[in-house]
Protein backbone atom coordinates (compact mmCIF):
# COMPACT_ATOMS: atom_id res chain seq x y z
CA UNK A 1 0.00 0.00 0.00
CA UNK A 2 1.52 3.35 -0.78
CA UNK A 3 -0.40 6.74 0.36
CA UNK A 4 1.05 9.88 -0.21
CA UNK A 5 0.33 12.72 2.66
CA UNK A 6 0.45 16.61 1.99
CA UNK A 7 -0.76 19.57 3.77
CA UNK A 8 -0.86 23.50 3.46
CA UNK A 9 -1.34 23.69 -0.16
CA UNK A 10 -2.51 27.30 -0.07
CA UNK A 11 -3.98 27.21 -3.77
CA UNK A 12 -0.89 25.03 -5.18
CA UNK A 13 -3.95 23.52 -7.32
CA UNK A 14 -1.36 21.99 -10.24
CA UNK A 15 1.29 20.44 -7.66
CA UNK A 16 -2.07 18.92 -5.55
CA UNK A 17 -3.19 17.58 -8.99
CA UNK A 18 0.41 15.61 -9.33
CA UNK A 19 0.56 15.04 -5.87
CA UNK A 20 -1.85 11.53 -5.82
CA UNK A 21 0.59 9.97 -9.08
CA UNK A 22 1.39 6.30 -8.03
CA UNK A 23 -0.39 6.34 -4.68
CA UNK A 24 -3.46 4.16 -3.97
CA UNK A 25 -4.73 7.14 -1.98
CA UNK A 26 -4.18 10.42 -0.70
CA UNK A 27 -4.57 12.16 2.38
CA UNK A 28 -4.58 16.15 2.32
CA UNK A 29 -4.80 17.72 5.45
CA UNK A 30 -6.36 20.84 5.62
CA UNK A 31 -5.25 24.49 4.90
CA UNK A 32 -6.19 24.87 0.86
CA UNK A 33 -7.25 28.26 1.08
CA UNK A 34 -4.18 30.64 0.29
CA UNK A 35 -5.45 33.76 2.21
CA UNK A 36 -2.37 35.35 3.20
CA UNK A 37 1.05 34.95 1.07
CA UNK A 38 3.98 36.08 3.49
CA UNK A 39 6.41 35.53 0.58
CA UNK A 40 4.46 37.68 -1.54
CA UNK A 41 2.32 40.72 -0.29
CA UNK A 42 0.41 40.48 -3.12
CA UNK A 43 -1.15 37.12 -3.15
CA UNK A 44 -2.96 35.02 -1.47
CA UNK A 45 -7.13 36.75 -0.38
CA UNK A 46 -5.66 39.45 1.34
CA UNK A 47 -3.25 41.01 -1.30
CA UNK A 48 -5.78 40.58 -3.90
CA UNK A 49 -8.63 41.95 -2.46
CA UNK A 50 -7.05 44.20 -0.07
CA UNK A 51 -3.33 45.10 -1.55
CA UNK A 52 0.05 44.70 -0.74
CA UNK A 53 0.53 46.95 1.83
CA UNK A 54 -2.50 45.69 4.10
CA UNK A 55 -1.17 41.78 3.66
CA UNK A 56 2.45 42.71 4.69
CA UNK A 57 1.10 44.58 7.83
CA UNK A 58 -1.23 41.91 8.28
CA UNK A 59 1.86 39.53 8.04
CA UNK A 60 3.26 41.82 10.71
CA UNK A 61 1.30 42.14 13.90
CA UNK A 62 0.47 38.22 13.23
CA UNK A 63 4.31 37.15 13.21
CA UNK A 64 4.69 39.75 16.63
CA UNK A 65 1.96 38.03 18.14
CA UNK A 66 -0.38 41.40 18.65
CA UNK A 67 -3.47 39.59 18.04
CA UNK A 68 -5.51 42.23 19.80
CA UNK A 69 -4.43 44.91 17.13
CA UNK A 70 -4.37 42.62 14.74
CA UNK A 71 -7.71 41.82 14.81
CA UNK A 72 -8.81 45.62 15.12
CA UNK A 73 -6.49 46.31 12.12
CA UNK A 74 -7.80 44.00 9.82
CA UNK A 75 -11.71 44.58 10.86
CA UNK A 76 -10.84 48.28 9.59
CA UNK A 77 -9.33 47.10 6.34
CA UNK A 78 -12.36 44.85 5.56
CA UNK A 79 -14.99 47.73 6.75
CA UNK A 80 -13.68 49.94 3.45
CA UNK A 81 -15.03 47.06 1.28
CA UNK A 82 -18.23 46.93 -0.21
CA UNK A 83 -20.15 43.88 0.63
CA UNK A 84 -17.04 42.19 2.02
CA UNK A 85 -18.94 39.04 3.16
CA UNK A 86 -19.67 38.36 -0.48
CA UNK A 87 -16.51 39.08 -1.79
CA UNK A 88 -14.32 36.96 0.58
CA UNK A 89 -16.93 33.99 -0.75
CA UNK A 90 -16.77 34.70 -3.81
CA UNK A 91 -12.35 34.32 -3.20
CA UNK A 92 -12.67 31.16 -1.54
CA UNK A 93 -14.96 30.08 -3.86
CA UNK A 94 -12.69 30.48 -6.69
CA UNK A 95 -9.44 28.67 -5.31
CA UNK A 96 -12.14 25.91 -4.02
CA UNK A 97 -13.38 25.43 -7.24
CA UNK A 98 -9.51 24.73 -8.68
CA UNK A 99 -8.05 23.16 -5.85
CA UNK A 100 -11.06 20.28 -5.41
CA UNK A 101 -10.97 19.73 -9.10
CA UNK A 102 -7.45 18.75 -9.49
CA UNK A 103 -8.13 15.93 -7.07
CA UNK A 104 -7.24 13.06 -8.70
CA UNK A 105 -6.76 9.82 -6.33
CA UNK A 106 -9.28 8.36 -4.09
CA UNK A 107 -8.92 11.34 -1.50
CA UNK A 108 -9.19 11.66 2.66
CA UNK A 109 -9.44 15.35 3.53
CA UNK A 110 -9.84 17.56 6.51
CA UNK A 111 -9.88 21.32 7.28
CA UNK A 112 -7.30 23.65 8.73
CA UNK A 113 -7.40 26.47 10.48
CA UNK A 114 -7.63 29.23 6.77
CA UNK A 115 -9.95 26.79 5.26
CA UNK A 116 -14.16 27.19 5.24
CA UNK A 117 -15.79 24.03 5.77
CA UNK A 118 -19.09 25.23 5.50
CA UNK A 119 -18.42 24.80 2.15
CA UNK A 120 -16.53 21.26 1.68
CA UNK A 121 -19.40 19.81 1.55
CA UNK A 122 -20.38 21.48 -1.43
CA UNK A 123 -17.48 19.56 -3.50
CA UNK A 124 -17.80 16.02 -1.84
CA UNK A 125 -17.95 13.68 -4.58
CA UNK A 126 -17.03 9.81 -5.05
CA UNK A 127 -13.26 9.55 -4.19
CA UNK A 128 -13.14 12.55 -2.27
CA UNK A 129 -14.12 11.97 1.45
CA UNK A 130 -14.22 14.46 3.83
CA UNK A 131 -13.30 12.81 7.17
CA UNK A 132 -12.84 15.73 10.16
CA UNK A 133 -12.85 14.04 13.09
CA UNK A 134 -13.16 10.35 11.95
CA UNK A 135 -11.53 7.46 12.18
CA UNK A 136 -11.08 5.70 8.45
CA UNK A 137 -9.65 2.34 7.41
CA UNK A 138 -6.99 2.41 4.80
CA UNK A 139 -5.20 -0.95 3.71
CA UNK A 140 -5.93 -2.28 6.94
CA UNK A 141 -4.20 0.36 8.96
CA UNK A 142 -6.85 2.63 11.49
CA UNK A 143 -6.21 6.47 10.24
CA UNK A 144 -7.46 9.00 12.90
CA UNK A 145 -8.25 12.30 11.55
CA UNK A 146 -9.14 15.59 13.23
CA UNK A 147 -8.92 19.18 11.12
CA UNK A 148 -8.94 22.78 12.33
CA UNK A 149 -6.78 24.12 15.18
CA UNK A 150 -7.58 24.66 18.95
CA UNK A 151 -7.19 28.35 20.29
CA UNK A 152 -5.26 28.63 23.70
CA UNK A 153 -6.78 27.40 26.66
CA UNK A 154 -9.41 30.18 27.65
CA UNK A 155 -9.48 31.77 24.51
CA UNK A 156 -12.87 32.38 22.52
CA UNK A 157 -13.17 32.86 18.92
CA UNK A 158 -13.38 36.46 17.80
CA UNK A 159 -14.64 37.70 14.64
CA UNK A 160 -12.05 40.08 12.72
CA UNK A 161 -13.87 40.57 9.43
CA UNK A 162 -15.84 38.66 6.82
CA UNK A 163 -13.37 35.65 6.81
CA UNK A 164 -13.30 33.65 9.91
CA UNK A 165 -10.20 31.51 10.17
CA UNK A 166 -11.24 27.42 11.59
CA UNK A 167 -10.09 27.90 15.32
CA UNK A 168 -12.02 26.66 18.10
CA UNK A 169 -11.12 26.38 21.92
CA UNK A 170 -9.00 24.71 23.05
CA UNK A 171 -11.62 22.12 24.98
CA UNK A 172 -13.78 21.99 22.07
CA UNK A 173 -10.26 20.50 20.04
CA UNK A 174 -9.64 18.35 22.47
CA UNK A 175 -12.69 16.90 22.62
CA UNK A 176 -12.86 16.21 19.28
CA UNK A 177 -9.28 14.33 19.13
CA UNK A 178 -10.10 12.03 22.00
CA UNK A 179 -13.78 11.62 20.33
CA UNK A 180 -11.06 9.37 18.05
CA UNK A 181 -11.02 6.45 21.01
CA UNK A 182 -12.23 3.28 20.17
CA UNK A 183 -11.58 -0.12 20.73
CA UNK A 184 -8.73 -0.22 18.86
CA UNK A 185 -5.63 2.07 18.95
CA UNK A 186 -4.97 4.11 15.97
CA UNK A 187 -2.12 3.21 13.34
CA UNK A 188 -1.69 6.62 11.94
CA UNK A 189 -3.36 9.56 13.10
CA UNK A 190 -3.80 12.59 11.14
CA UNK A 191 -4.31 16.43 12.30
CA UNK A 192 -3.31 19.75 10.77
CA UNK A 193 -1.79 20.87 14.15
CA UNK A 194 1.16 19.29 15.77
CA UNK A 195 0.91 17.45 18.78
CA UNK A 196 2.81 19.77 21.29
CA UNK A 197 6.05 18.90 21.16
CA UNK A 198 8.16 22.17 21.20
CA UNK A 199 10.45 20.95 18.24
CA UNK A 200 7.05 20.68 16.15
CA UNK A 201 5.78 23.80 16.69
CA UNK A 202 7.81 26.72 15.63
CA UNK A 203 7.47 28.01 11.98
CA UNK A 204 10.66 29.48 10.21
CA UNK A 205 7.77 31.79 8.19
CA UNK A 206 5.74 33.54 10.44
CA UNK A 207 8.85 33.45 13.31
CA UNK A 208 6.75 32.19 16.00
CA UNK A 209 5.30 29.22 17.68
CA UNK A 210 2.32 28.11 15.98
CA UNK A 211 -0.89 26.36 17.50
CA UNK A 212 -0.17 22.53 18.69
CA UNK A 213 -2.29 20.30 20.77
CA UNK A 214 -1.84 18.63 24.29
CA UNK A 215 -4.91 16.48 23.05
CA UNK A 216 -3.35 15.40 20.25
CA UNK A 217 0.51 14.28 22.51
CA UNK A 218 -1.96 12.38 24.41
CA UNK A 219 -3.47 10.37 22.11
CA UNK A 220 0.44 9.31 20.11
CA UNK A 221 1.51 8.56 24.32
CA UNK A 222 -1.81 6.28 24.77
CA UNK A 223 -2.02 4.73 21.07
CA UNK A 224 1.70 4.55 20.09
CA UNK A 225 0.79 4.91 16.60
CA UNK A 226 3.45 4.11 13.90
CA UNK A 227 3.44 8.04 12.51
CA UNK A 228 1.08 11.44 13.80
CA UNK A 229 1.33 13.27 10.93
CA UNK A 230 0.31 17.16 10.39
CA UNK A 231 0.95 20.26 8.33
CA UNK A 232 0.37 24.20 9.78
CA UNK A 233 3.86 24.83 10.64
CA UNK A 234 5.68 25.60 8.01
CA UNK A 235 9.08 24.31 7.81
CA UNK A 236 10.98 23.51 4.55
CA UNK A 237 13.38 21.03 6.20
CA UNK A 238 11.03 19.94 9.28
CA UNK A 239 12.73 18.21 11.66
CA UNK A 240 11.02 14.46 12.39
CA UNK A 241 10.35 14.03 16.02
CA UNK A 242 9.91 10.31 18.00
CA UNK A 243 7.69 10.39 21.04
CA UNK A 244 7.98 6.61 21.91
CA UNK A 245 7.94 4.99 19.02
CA UNK A 246 5.82 7.22 17.50
CA UNK A 247 7.51 9.03 14.05
CA UNK A 248 6.13 13.12 14.41
CA UNK A 249 6.01 14.29 10.45
CA UNK A 250 5.35 17.84 9.29
CA UNK A 251 4.09 18.00 6.20
CA UNK A 252 3.15 21.27 5.78
CA UNK A 253 6.13 22.20 3.27
CA UNK A 254 3.87 20.82 0.12
CA UNK A 255 3.12 24.78 -0.82
CA UNK A 256 7.31 24.99 -1.15
CA UNK A 257 7.98 22.10 -2.65
CA UNK A 258 5.41 20.30 -4.22
CA UNK A 259 6.66 17.37 -2.51
CA UNK A 260 3.97 14.90 -0.52
CA UNK A 261 4.91 12.33 2.30
CA UNK A 262 4.82 8.75 1.10
CA UNK A 263 3.56 6.39 3.30
CA UNK A 264 4.35 2.43 2.41
CA UNK A 265 3.21 -0.65 4.23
Amino acid sequence: MRVHVVSDVHGAADALARAGEGADALIVLGDLVDYVDYRDPTGGILGRVLGAQVSSEFARLRTAGARDELIAYIRDAWARVPDAPAVVQEAVREQYDRVFAAITAPTYAIPGNVDVPQLWPEYSRPGLELVDGEVVTIGGLRFGFVGGAPLPPGVSPRRSGPWTPHVVPAEQFAAAVHGLDGIEPLDVLCSHVPPAVPELAYDVVTRRAEAASRALLDVVRRDRPRAALFGHVHQPLAPRVRVGRTECVNVGHFRTTGVPHVLRW
